[in-house]
């Protein structure tokens, strides 16, 4: 059977017409699909800024790709006036003047930090060396401290922290294991005994890797043994309650 050599050639291009509808679909999908997931850059640059503040670090925030480490963490000020908040600044008076009855003050320190009040605590005062269980003759005094930033009804964090002499005992294989269970324990003493909602708190430990001072020497390691307690800043909440979303 013959065909015309015009008819075949006709036969033969039909399929561009379908592959063309077929491109032009995909393109329409494609731009849809942008348009909808087109991220706004400052807020994107605002929500980074708020999670790393929130979080501890510092200004090393990823911006064109380029990220910085510091590795200590900046101290922050002592000067409780400095706080823009005004009842933050009142709670930190009174912890500060709790701290200076009760004997406390060379063992307890207020920070002021872009996040908000940090309480940082010593590890001599709240644990014996090696262990996460909080001494009986501390946690009257830290329970005390507790329900001073109850009042508050705000986010709070508690941070541990070790120096970085390596721990390798039968409770804790390292000091990551360790941070984290002072952390714990600081936190359920608080939600137990001052009152504290469980969803207002949260716990994390970092081992030895948010130091404040050198590790060179044992001034500086007694420095970095802490636990530290945030009382996050209201312009940080939405970071913390990451419920709301759900």
């Amino acid at each position: 059977m013959l065909y015309d050599e015009d008819e075949k050639e006709e036969n033969n291009e039909r399929w561009l017409l379908t592959y063309s509808d077929l491109i032009t679909l995909l393109m329409i999908f494609f731009v849809i699909m942008y348009s909808m997931s087109n991220v706004d850059a400052e807020k994107y640059k605002q929500l980074s800024q708020s999670l790393n503040s929130a979080f501890g670090g510092s200004s090393g925030v990823i911006e064109g790709g380029n990220s910085k480490i510091e590795p200590v963490v900046e101290p922050g000020s002592n000067d409780l006036d400095s706080l823009q908040n005004a009842k933050f600044k009142k709670v930190g008076e009174e912890i500060q003047k709790y701290l200076n009855e009760n004997g406390m003050a060379n063992s307890v320190s207020l920070r002021v930090q872009d996040r908000g009040l940090v309480i940082s605590l010593k590890d001599t005062i709240l644990f014996d060396t090696g262990k996460a269980v909080v001494k009986d003759n501390s946690r009257d005094k830290i329970i005390q401290i507790g329900k001073m930033l109850n009042e508050m009804n705000s986010y709070m964090r508690v941070e541990g922290h070790t120096d970085n002499m390596s721990i390798k005992n039968s409770e804790f294989k390292s000091n990551w294991d360790l941070s984290v269970m002072r952390a714990t324990n600081v936190v359920q003493l608080l939600i137990d005994n001052a009152g504290i909602a469980p969803d207002k708190l949260s716990a994390v430990g970092y081992g030895e890797f948010r130091p404040i001072a050198e590790n060179s020497s044992e001034e500086g390691r007694s420095k970095n043994r802490r636990v530290d307690i945030v009382l996050v800043d209201s312009k940080y909440d939405n970071v913390e309650n990451v419920s709301k979303d759900k």
